[in-house]
């Protein structure tokens, strides 16, 4: 494996590393309309990188199928939703706009809150590793600059997520060092994620299609079941809105442009 796939599959680790980080230079919170912010744009980047990244490439690699090429894009992108929905439903975790009410203890709250993102970056190290397995096969479906955008993506709006993470974990009252600790951890299964990825696409290269629309259908329920909710709670803005936007056509703009 070469020095450029291994700095792919790193990328995203170190934004949510980084985001993390602010933990030690903000304050002890994070306002809501900020969380707004970084939340939606979060979700344009996911978005964007999860057409033009992984669909478009799913689309090209099928256009043999002719009028079916269709097929391996929608398959793969319901059972990527569909294998999300699950792990949502059997992992005992938080949405990340839910609060816990009542006695329960502070370490609780934590696992959950860690547990929810780490199942955030899941498939965001899936992604990685699809497009990187892609690249090593010499498919052709994404290129070395396709690929690293999207690695640089997912870094990107990995960076508000760790943020997201670690400041409420201090506004409980956790120290800054444990709790940059914690919001490191939570993405340390990214590059974990990607190199399984990488090794099972080398045994089914047949079916990168449909691995590439599978990791863009398990982004897309993160995006629609985690990130769209919580951008748009409490009091009415379009701040969530706009810099969803901005996220998605940065993203669409790197992708076009670099890919």
């Amino acid at each position: 494996m070469n020095t450029q796939v291994i700095v792919g599959l790193l990328l995203p680790f170190v934004g949510t590393s980084l985001g993390a980080a602010t933990v030690f230079l903000l304050k002890d919170s994070i306002s809501k309309g900020l969380q707004r912010v970084l939340t939606g744009f979060a979700a344009g980047v996911m978005v964007a990188a999860s057409f033009w990244s992984l669909l478009n490439p799913a689309l090209e690699g099928s256009a043999h199928m002719g009028k079916l090429s269709f097929v391996p894009a929608a398959v793969g992108f319901l059972v990527g939703m569909g294998f999300l929905l699950i792990l949502d439903e059997i992992t005992p975790h938080m949405h990340m706009d839910q609060g816990e009410e009542g006695p329960s203890s502070s370490l609780k709250r934590t696992t959950k809150l860690i547990l929810a993102v780490t199942l955030h970056n899941i498939p965001e190290g899936m992604a990685v590793g699809v497009v990187y397995a892609n690249l090593l096969a010499g498919d052709g479906l994404v290129s070395a600059a396709g690929a690293l955008v999207l690695s640089a993506g997912i870094a990107i709006q990995n960076f508000p997520e760790g943020a997201i993470v670690s400041m409420p974990l201090r506004a409980e009252g956790m120290s800054k060092g444990k709790t940059f600790l914690y919001g490191v951890l939570s993405g340390a299964v990214e590059p974990v994620a990607a190199f399984v990825t990488i090794l099972a696409s080398s045994l089914v290269s047949s079916l990168l299609p449909y691995l590439l629309a599978f990791a863009a259908g398990a982004m897309f329920y993160v995006v629609v079941e985690e990130l769209i909710p919580e951008m748009s709670e409490g009091e009415h803005s379009n701040a969530g809105t706009v810099a969803f936007s901005i996220g998605f056509v940065l993203m669409m703009v790197l992708d076009v442009a670099l890919g």
